[in-house]
């Protein structure tokens, strides 16, 4: 129970990673606000899952790909729950395309996804984090596409490299406050997402071929989010951290 006692907002919180996420955070103590786009139909599923758990659970839906609507969602947490003590930013969004045929508008839009809105849902957190100065944790859920080039990914590869760099900036202005700023990246991810891009027979197929023996898992990540949102990971901030069973020793150019 190393979160007993501990705040814990999570964005994209409905399913995949987000769920994962806030999951483990519960399994070791933490109460939930937990956010999704508005009209989500997988929120109410995940806090029901957090409440089983004996713990506590805020759903605020909220479109966090735009400023004012983090400004809603922060304010509306801090009104459920009167402080955050963790923020673990997942936001998610692709739409994999050939670099030569990308719709310009998909590809701003993938990157508000991917890197504005962390920019803005941190920001907004750390603000609160630096006032009450009593430190804190901020984890960005990044991706293996931050330093691999994947092809046909172009824009998500580029917000996630720009994401590792926010994290690593944000960790330094913030360290003088005690807040350990992090990320994650995750590998390929059995997620609702890829099952819908893929279908479950690739899934099974490819993931024998990895150097781990299969891809992972939300739990896998979700572990690896709960320690370093603890006390555990006092020492450990600006830091990057892969969870992906090898797999950017894959050929980057496999269209995944």
């Amino acid at each position: 129970m190393r979160h007993a006692g501990k705040i814990a907002l999570v964005t994209g919180a409905g399913r995949g990673i987000g769920k994962g996420c806030a999951l483990e955070l519960a399994h070791s103590g933490a109460d939930l606000l937990i956010n999704d786009r508005p009209g989500s139909p997988d929120l109410s599923n995940t806090a029901a899952e957090i409440r089983a758990l004996g713990r506590s659970c805020t759903q605020i839906e909220a479109d966090v790909f735009s400023r004012s609507e983090c400004e809603r969602l922060v304010a509306s947490a801090l009104a459920a729950a009167g402080r955050i003590d963790i923020l673990v930013s997942n936001p998610a969004y692709n739409n994999r395309s050939d670099f030569l045929d990308y719709d310009p508008d998909e590809f701003e839009r993938i990157i508000r996804g991917v890197l504005i809105s962390a920019f803005h849902v941190s920001q907004l957190v750390a603000r609160h984090l630096v006032e009450r100065g009593a430190g804190g944790k901020i984890l960005f859920i990044s991706s293996v596409h931050a330093p691999v080039p994947y092809a046909r990914n172009a824009a998500y590869n580029a917000g996630k490299a720009g994401l590792n760099h926010l994290c690593r900036t944000i960790a330094v202005e913030l360290a003088r406050h005690r807040i350990n700023v992090n990320a994650i990246e995750p590998g390929w991810i059995d997620t609702p997402g890829e099952r819908a891009v893929f279908g479950e027979e690739v899934i099974r197929t490819e993931g024998h071929k990895l150097p781990w023996g299969r891809i992972g898992t939300i739990e896998d990540v979700g572990r690896a989010a709960a320690f370093l949102c603890s006390d555990d990971a006092d020492y450990i901030t600006g830091a990057i951290l892969r969870v992906d069973g090898l797999i950017v020793y894959k050929d980057c150019a496999a269209e995944f």
